[in-house]
Formats: structure tokens, sequence, C-alpha cells
């Protein structure tokens, strides 16, 4: 009898052991999830108690610009009707540095900063020097002569005359160096003295002489430490909610983040907008696959088709019009009026009459398109690669001397990537505090109590499996990480 009681009793504990489990398993489940979700808020918005705030403020993440120029074969066979014909040069790599000063907080979830970039030479990334000598179009005086297309036969004559008498022509020979960081070009003068409202660079003339050194605007974005649905959102810029570049209101909307952190908690159906203030207009990426950066689980987003098509293939890019073939943008509108164009490298994606225009393009998906590799917990970059063009609408123009018999073309001038990694101690620490950790929490919630109870019953067997499964956690870590302790 006592024997039936002791087992009765012993069934009787074993039951309610493991309604107890059951329980703390089902209150485990409904808030470990919840757990997570609050370390992965708390640690990614704009605070500087935060774990990203660092990261935000001074991005550890080495980014390289490399630059890529069409150097010009045929000059003189342009300027009497021909083909124009390319050769790439390059990459020409540059480390480029950003902080950000100025950050001031706001009463309205807002934090307000600018972003200063400065850019130094790596000669042995590169594939040439910066004393290199490039041909390409000389952008002031074709511009000049477009912008005089429908002026007055005399004032074509004056100009023709002006720019006979400083040596200009409708190409140039200039060095890597003076290309990107600027040269003195007295046909400046002259055209701050007659189109004084037409191009407001001062100094020296360089295709990237505004941004080495410089800010791109002052950004006001939400914080999220009030309202969370709205972090990294871009509030204003320059103090505008709208830009005035476009001819409508959706293209001159200011969407989405400033282009260096998005909301976390990403799925499949999410995108990536952000405000770039280089290219004038806000930018959507779309999703295109899962995949891993050195362990971490993240979401690559690429370019929809649509990002630079003319308004007759996708209406809504009306607003960027007047346009030509479908695939690149004009952006003249807030470039000084001159005709330039931004687009994929070598025309990927656009209308084939515009590589088939220029002897020398190749384009291809795997050399000319984009993509930004985003942690989809946490909305951070992991890896990333921005590649665009900028190419300029050339023409002959009657009673500009210099333009002679150039036929209608878009000649590419130069593209560019600006690519970025997380690495090193960086990396390291993301992954044990934002990775590693909401795993071993998520794999507690189904089985504290399980291995509570085996143990009593089946012995160390399923302990060591634990054991194991949270090895192949700690191996699951990028290469050279020290992961911290989680006692769970």
């Amino acid at each position: 009898m006592g024997g039936c009681a002791r087992a009765r009793w012993a069934t009787a504990a074993l039951g309610f052991l493991g309604l107890l489990c059951a329980v703390l398993g089902a209150v485990m489940i409904i808030s470990v999830p919840s757990i997570i979700r609050q370390q992965v808020y708390k640690n990614v918005r704009i605070d500087p108690s935060s774990l990203s705030f660092n990261m935000w403020k001074e991005i550890p993440i080495p980014f390289y610009l490399s630059i890529y120029f069409f150097d010009i074969v045929n000059s003189q066979e342009i300027l009497r009707g021909q083909k124009p014909q390319v050769r790439e040069r390059g990459p020409y790599v540059y480390r480029e540095y950003r902080r950000k000063t100025n950050i001031t907080f706001n009463d309205n979830d807002t934090v307000s900063f600018l972003e200063y970039r400065t850019f130094e030479f790596q000669p042995d990334k590169s594939s040439g020097l910066e004393s290199d000598y490039i041909i390409m179009p000389n952008i002031l005086v074709l511009s000049a002569a477009m912008l005089m297309e429908n002026k007055p036969m005399s004032l074509k004559v004056f100009l023709t005359l002006a720019f006979t008498t400083f040596g200009q022509h409708a190409f140039m020979n200039r060095t890597v160096g003076e290309i990107m960081w600027g040269y003195d070009d007295p046909i400046l003068n002259i055209i701050h003295k007659y189109f004084p409202d037409k191009f407001p660079m001062k100094g020296k003339f360089g295709l990237f002489a505004e941004l080495n050194n410089s800010n791109s605007g002052l950004f006001t974005v939400f914080t999220g430490i009030s309202n969370f649905s709205r972090i990294h959102l871009v509030d204003k810029w320059n103090g505008l909610s709208k830009v005035s570049f476009w001819h409508s209101d959706q293209c001159n909307m200011i969407n989405g983040t400033s282009g260096q952190l998005w909301a976390p908690f990403m799925t499949p159906q999410s995108s990536l907008e952000f405000y770039s203030p280089e290219a004038c207009r806000s930018m959507k990426l779309i999703y295109k696959e899962a995949g891993e950066f050195e362990g971490i689980p993240t979401f690559r987003f690429k370019a929809p088709d649509t990002l630079f098509a003319n308004g007759s293939v996708y209406p809504p890019n009306e607003g960027f019009c007047p346009c030509r073939e479908s695939g690149i943008q004009n952006v003249s509108t807030c470039r000084f009026n001159a005709p330039l164009f931004l687009s994929h490298p070598h025309f990927y994606n656009a209308d084939p009459v515009l590589a088939e225009a220029v002897f020398g393009l190749h384009p291809n998906e795997k050399d000319h398109s984009l993509f930004l590799d985003i942690h989809p917990v946490t909305g951070i970059p992991m890896n990333c690669s921005v590649k665009l063009q900028l190419s300029l609408y050339i023409k002959a123009v009657k009673g500009i001397g210099q333009t002679r018999n150039i036929q209608p073309v878009v000649l590419p001038l130069v593209w560019f990537e600006e690519r970025g990694a997380m690495e090193g101690e960086t990396l390291q620490k993301f992954y044990t505090q934002l990775v590693l950790m909401p795993k071993l929490l998520h794999y507690a919630q189904y089985e504290r109590c399980y291995l509570f109870w085996s143990s009593n019953k089946k012995g160390s067997k399923d302990k060591e499996a634990m054991q194991a499964y949270s090895e192949s956690l700690m191996t699951s870590a990028p290469k050279g990480a020290v992961l911290q302790e989680a006692r769970l």
C-alpha cells in the first residue's frame, strides 16, 4: 500500500511539475519575443544610451569611393559627326570618412545634424594615379553652348570668341585630380558675368569638388525614442519637408531615411526608401533575396527597373521630365541647368539605344547593378555597393563654333561605386549583442523547461544536446569574434 501511495504521489508531483513547466514555457513563448523586440528597439534608436548611437554618429564601416572615367578615344572624329568611342579607366579609389557634427536633439522626437565627408586617395587600391590624364567633354563649354541654343546669334558669336580667346575647346585633357577636385578655368568668370544665377559653384570647377570636406545639408530625422513608428525617417532636409526641383508633388517629396539606417523587423514586403541630396530626390529599393554576411542573416535590396525609367514607361516619373530615353534621369534642374543625366553604369537597365550610340560600353548586371544588404531585425546595413553614372548630353549648337558637327548623344563622363562593409570589432559586437543573444533567448523559450524535466528523467544526455547547440551558435559567429558569456 505504501508503495502504491508513493507512486501516486510521485505521479501527481511529476504531473504538477509538467504543468508548471508548460505554464512557464507558455509565459516564455509570449515574453521572450517581446524581450528581444524591446532589446532591439532600445539599441537601434538614436539615443546616446543605445548600442548603435556611436555607429550612427561616426560610421565605423570603412567606405571606399571607386571612380571609373570614360576616356574619349576619338574626340576629333566626334567633332566631325562620327560616333563616340570611349575607354574605361580606373578604378581610382578613395577612402571615404564620414562624421556627424552639430548634433541637436529637438523637442519633437527628432535630431538634427550635419554629416561631413572627406576623401583620401588610395594608390595601392587604384589602377592609376591622380596625375593620369583623361580626355573628357569640356562640361563648361558644352553646357554653356546648350544654354545659348535659343539666345540671339550676336551673343553666340561673342561666346565663341571668348572660348577662342581663352583656348577653350569642346574636349579637354585634364588629370584625374583636376577632374575630381577642381581646376581654375577663366570661362567661369564669363559664366558668372552673363549667367549669374545659372552656375552657383565658385572658384575651381571639379566633378566632386563640392563633396570633399563638406556636408550634404542639414538633416532632421526622427529618433524613435518617443514614437518608434517613425524611427530614422527624415522630417526635414535644410528646413524643407519637400524640394522644388521637379514638376510634381510626388517627385518633390522627401521620403524615407537619410540612407544610413532603416526601421527594424523587416519582411520581404519591406522596401528601402531614402532621400539622396546628390540625386536631389528620394529613391526606393526593393527586396531581392535573403542571404548571409559573415554569419549574420541579411536581406538584399536592389534598384527596381523603374528607378530611372522615363515618364512614358513609368508615369509616376513624369515629374522628373523633360525626359529622353528610358533609363536615364535628367538632373539639370538641380545641377546648374547643365544637361546632365543620372543612370546605372554603362546605361545598364536603360534603353539599349543609349549604349549602342557609344563604342566601348558593355552594360551587365554583375558589374553595374547596385545592392544593399540589411540585417532585417535591426535595419542596419552590413554590406553595400551603390553604383551610379553621370553623363552629359552634347550636340552641335548653331553659332557656337567649338561644337562644330557633334551629333546629338548622351555621352558618359564617369561612373562611381560607393562600397562599405561592416568588419572587425564592430562586426563582433554587433553579432554578440544583436544576433547571438536573441538566438539564445529564442532557443531558451522552448528548451528551458524541457531540459529541466529531462535532466531529472534521462540524465545528462539532453544537457549535452543543449551544450552542443550553444557551441554551434558560438562557431557561427564571425571569424575572430570574442563572444561574451550568455547567462540564461
